[in-house]
């Protein structure tokens, strides 16, 4: 069966931005102007397509990425400046993102697996933390992508402040290719600094946007920032800068191509702008073609062949071997689990087989259909560049790798972050206890940064995640979705346990029972590693002090005890063990004497080498009016806060004050509350997780005191 697109006109993009931006305005607008939706649904009213979770509905939030695709052809205008015709004859796939840091993980694996991204910006405020904390995902990936400026039809919507905040915050290499027509509520259209014309529309609600003169007023600075656009894409070329230095301007043509070539090497991030509720987004959709990445724009991937262990390459092409990556799952009301995945190169059939490389599974492949938010459409085959989902897969989970049989390659996983909150979930009923088990696995395998654990000492079920809300949501999800009626309990901070120095000790274990006895002796020594390293493990036994068979159980024995510390019983992170002496006997050793064994000498080593606690620091980037500063500053460093930044914005009339600083997530619980008290409601701020570091130690005795209450 041949493909309806090819994969020069394919586009797989990603909208991206900080909460309330606007990114699922946008993408509704998208979806009306390209005739997949016939009614605008409005976020707001919660009729929006792409925020189709009832939770979504209801708070005005994207919480979880949603996919869908539409069609375009660049617009093409007569002599009166009409649209003449439009083909559609590109394929956009689009992932709409949540901006709420607490689902941040839906931004990171949605833009490991695009081509390219939209970035949205609320144009009275600029650059927002969630902002920056995007662009940091989008760089990890080296995705190129244009800005959009959005709400500047808003009082206090500035563009040339924002495009500021931009070049200040982001890059310097973000430049202008659009200006708006008029300001805040009087915004019309904009003039394309690329052609040089003006795009005007009547009013919010008319999909016409009509090719006109640059209007007088504007003709000045349309040339003064024609010119930087010019000079800044020239500077990113040796041919075109000879060019330019010696006309002093490029043509047309000459910008548009030298422009594409440089964003695709993100070496350009062109921004535009506007009220993306209106016919405007046309004019976003021709910048989605004109300068994003088709897949053959973008490196071919590489991953890994599992048996030689050689890096090998796989061209984005439907006639290389399939490969694919699945990068999300999700639990349909109607059709059970469903399977993101992304192809990266050669074709997939329904019906066929395919083998899991990263868990070494095969799987079948029943049912594949693309996505349009919560609606789907089967197809029979996808091809090299397709963004679909497989219906049923019994073993796949995020980050695995996806290919045929005969021609295996493990793809780069995800990384994803580490739960910073944790809360207690009890079921209400007996009945509940099993559904919520079913319910907790389910949701774990969708969302690799919520985590289930028993508490040994307190039997309790613990759940943990990202932040309050994203704990919440899924309390709300057990009860609308699996029916499970529970209890949370009261947020508690991730507290983790690590070592400051090297120390070494050994761990016996010697047991005799009539018959046969058990027998482990290890020494092992432990080493601090840096913050976010995680946990390393060296066998270093020259000769055969312990046989090779009882390594892996020593690992594993390792492996088990970091699972409790030895101050208050939190996990134990950053540390390298080394395994480097041991005895054995011939009869009474065995693997369970050795893990046992390993797990004594790990206690006793980590006692001796300065363990301490750790707790998430947060980033807290507060906007509040002048007058209420001294206030804010001060909570903030009676919560244990590090003041970082100060900056000021004029927003209007308004004089506001952005302080940026470092707080312990423990004392941030209640914050928004104290926050509005303290501003009569007029600050507000945004939290993300931005490191683990040492407790004090008054601080410590209090966690260990509470602990053992």
């Amino acid at each position: 069966m041949p493909r309806d697109y090819s994969l020069e006109k394919t586009r797989n993009i990603g909208i991206i931005a900080h909460i309330d931006a606007g990114k699922t305005t946008t993408t509704e607008r998208i979806l009306f102007f390209t005739g997949i939706t016939h009614k605008i649904g409005e976020v707001h009213e919660g009729e929006a397509t792409m925020d189709w979770m009832e939770q979504e509905k209801e708070r005005g939030i994207t919480i979880t990425a949603a996919a869908t695709t539409c069609f375009w052809s660049p617009s093409i205008y007569d002599k009166n400046g009409i649209i003449t015709k439009n083909k559609k004859d590109y394929r956009i796939n689009i992932i709409d993102t949540p901006g709420h840091v607490d689902f941040t993980v839906e931004v990171e694996r949605s833009l490991r697996v695009l081509d390219g991204g939209v970035v949205v910006f609320d144009g009275k405020m600029g650059v927002e933390p969630q902002s920056e904390t995007v662009w940091r995902q989008a760089d990890k990936y080296s995705v190129p992508r244009i800005c959009f400026i959005n709400k500047i039809n808003q009082t206090g919507g500035d563009f040339y402040m924002s495009l500021k905040s931009i070049q200040e915050r982001l890059s310097p290499n973000a430049v202008a290719i659009s200006l708006p027509i008029g300001e805040e509520q009087k915004i019309s259209g904009l003039v394309d600094l690329v052609n040089m014309k003006a795009y005007v529309y009547e009013d919010i609600h008319s999909p016409e946007i009509k090719e006109t003169e640059i209007p007088e007023e504007l003709k000045a600075k349309a040339e003064e920032y024609r010119a930087i656009l010019t000079e800044k894409v020239a500077e990113t070329d040796d041919k075109l800068i000879e060019v330019f230095l010696e006309d002093g301007k490029l043509s047309d043509e000459e910008l548009r191509y030298a422009l594409r070539k440089a964003t695709l090497q993100n070496k350009i991030f062109p921004v535009s702008g506007g009220d993306s509720r209106t016919a405007i987004v046309t004019k976003l959709l021709d910048m989605v073609i004109d300068f994003l990445p088709s897949p053959i724009d973008v490196p071919a991937v590489t991953g890994i062949d599992p048996n030689t262990k050689e890096t090998i390459t796989r061209e984005p092409s439907d006639d290389a071997p399939f490969s694919a990556l699945a990068f999300k799952l999700a639990t349909d009301p109607f059709v059970g689990n469903l399977c993101f995945f992304r192809v990266y190169s050669g074709r997939l059939q329904a019906g066929s087989y395919i083998l899991n490389v990263t868990k070494d599974q095969k799987e079948r492949v029943g049912r594949i259909v693309r996505l349009h938010a919560n609606k789907r459409e089967d197809v029979q085959e996808v091809f090299a560049g397709d963004i679909a989902a497989i219906v049923g897969l019994k073993n796949t989970t995020t980050g695995d790798t996806l290919c045929y049989e005969n021609d295996p390659v493990i793809l780069e996983k995800m990384e994803f972050p580490e739960p910073v909150i944790n809360a207690s979930v009890e079921p209400k009923t007996k009945a509940d206890q099993e559904k919520m088990s079913l319910a907790l696995k389910k949701l774990s395998d969708e969302d690799p940064t919520f985590r289930v654990h028993t508490d040994e000492e307190t039997a309790e079920t613990i759940i943990s995640g990202m932040g309050e809300l994203h704990l919440e949501i899924i309390a709300d999800r057990m009860k609308r979705e699996f029916k499970v009626e529970a209890t949370l309990g009261k947020p508690r901070v991730a507290y983790k346990e690590t070592i400051e120095k090297t120390a070494e000790a050994e761990g016996k274990y010697i047991k005799q029972s009539g018959g046969r006895g058990q027998y482990g002796h290890v020494f092992l020594r432990l080493d601090p590693q840096e913050s976010g390293k995680g946990f390393e493990f060296f066998n270093i036994i020259k000769g055969a002090s312990i046989p090779n068979e009882y390594i892996p159980a020593v690992e594993k024995g390792v492996k088990e005890a970091l699972g409790s510390g030895v101050i208050a019983g939190y996990p134990v992170v950053d540390v390298k063990a080394t395994l480097f002496d041991g005895t054995y006997h011939e009869v009474d050793s065995s693997e369970a004497a050795f893990k046992i064994a390993a797990s004594m000498a790990f206690k006793e080593t980590m006692r001796k080498a300065g363990p301490y606690i750790i707790e998430p620091v947060m980033r807290v980037e507060v906007v509040t009016p002048e007058q209420f500063m001294g206030d804010v500053v001060g909570d903030l460093n009676s919560r244990r806060g590090q003041i970082e930044n100060m900056e000021d914005r004029v927003q209007g009339v308004l004089r506001l004050k952005i302080i940026v600083s470092k707080v312990p997530l423990s004392n941030m619980f209640g914050y928004a509350t104290q926050l509005r008290s303290m501003t009569q409601g007029r600050a507000s701020y945004s939290m993300e997780f931005s490191n683990y570091s040492k407790v004090p130690e008054n601080v410590s005795k209090e966690i260990v005191e509470g602990k053992r209450k």
